[in-house]
């Protein structure tokens, strides 16, 4: 019995043939200086039907690691050996591409902006175009981000545990932490789950900055995905990371103004009660010690060595106490698999 071959994929007025890749762009919006801005989509379509997996990075414009994702996995993959459609946007939000800030030019996020409207504000049509040009035509979604501005992520997914299907994802992916996250309103997230497409999302690093641990770790968690959902022939990376599943997380917040003075490491594991820094004041006087409130892994840290009392400083994920040693292991075997320089 002949196989069944793929149809062309049709996305604006482009037609892509089965077995090749072309970048399709849609016109998105115009700077105030008349220039076009596009939406950049990298479409890799193969010779067999399946699944669409959208991939995209920068819906925070300055959240880069999966703009450098997206490059790599344009490398990588060969339409002609894929089963179904890789769909690549590797800068959602081009305003704030531009521009290196997490906003657009009217000083909203775009990821509150869902499911948008065509004649809303700037931040809800270019919502409504993503949408209905990508969003409604994928079948799983793979979303990545950094932490924000001077603040730095673990690498880890985040994803709501009652989807079975994105949970297989994330297990999938191959990061060390997988954390509950139910969706918020406006976001891409819960407009996937509103249309019932699984997705999953990918958090590591710092905004304006390369993680080249973090991006490696993502290129391979992709194509995990993409091998379990039979797009990609070939086993799974095999980095001896099973993830552990976090429920819920906390920060830990500045109880004085002054100098933060870490005692502790992003992916520390840290016990209730530890201290994991003291503020001091910049002019000398008593330091006021910031301990830990429950046990469990450091999965985010401010970077600014600075704080006003209130300040968020440290962010973990909570475990049980008999699970921690495991978590630990988990993250460790991850960080010496993943080390990477520039390539």
């Amino acid at each position: 019995m002949a196989r069944k071959r793929a149809q062309a994929f049709e996305l604006g007025e482009h037609r892509v043939a089965p077995g090749t890749q072309e970048r399709v762009l849609l016109p998105a919006a115009r700077l105030y200086s008349d220039t076009p801005l596009d939406l950049h989509v990298e479409v890799l379509h193969g010779t067999k039907p399946g699944p669409v997996l959208l991939v995209c990075a920068a819906i925070h414009g300055d959240e880069l690691n999966g703009v450098e994702i997206c490059r790599r996995l344009i490398q990588v993959v060969d339409p002609k050996k894929l089963t179904g459609t890789l769909l690549l946007v590797p800068v959602v939000n081009m305003f704030g591409f531009i521009q290196q800030t997490r906003y657009l030019p009217d000083r909203r996020d775009l990821n509150r902006c869902f499911p948008g409207s065509e004649r809303g504000a700037l931040g809800s049509r270019l919502a409504f175009l993503f949408r209905t040009q990508l969003v409604e035509r994928a079948t799983h979604i793979i979303d990545l981000h950094t932490g924000a501005i001077h603040r730095s992520n673990l690498p880890q997914i985040r994803v709501n545990l009652d989807n079975a299907e994105a949970t297989s994802m994330a297990e999938a992916f191959n990061s060390p932490v997988i954390m509950n996250a139910k969706d918020r309103d406006g976001s891409l997230r819960s407009q996937a789950a509103e249309l019932g497409i699984p997705l999953i999302l990918y958090e590591a690093g710092e905004a304006l900055r390369f993680d080249y641990s973090a991006i490696k770790a993502g290129v391979n968690g992709v194509t995990n995905v993409m091998k379990m959902l039979k797009m990609m022939k070939g086993r799974r990376t095999r980095k001896k990371v099973t993830p552990v599943f976090s429920q819920r997380s906390v920060w830990v917040r500045a109880e004085a103004d002054g100098l933060v003075l870490h005692k502790i490491e992003l992916g520390a594991t840290v016990t209730r009660g530890q201290l994991l820094a003291h503020v001091a004041p910049p002019h000398g006087g008593e330091q006021t010690g910031i301990y830990a409130t429950v046990s469990g892994i450091i999965i985010g840290v401010s970077n600014i060595p600075v704080s006003h009392e209130g300040e968020a400083l440290f962010h973990i994920a909570c475990f049980d106490p008999e699970e921690i040693p495991y978590a630990t292991e988990m993250v460790d075997t991850f960080v010496e698999a993943y080390t990477d320089r520039p390539s």
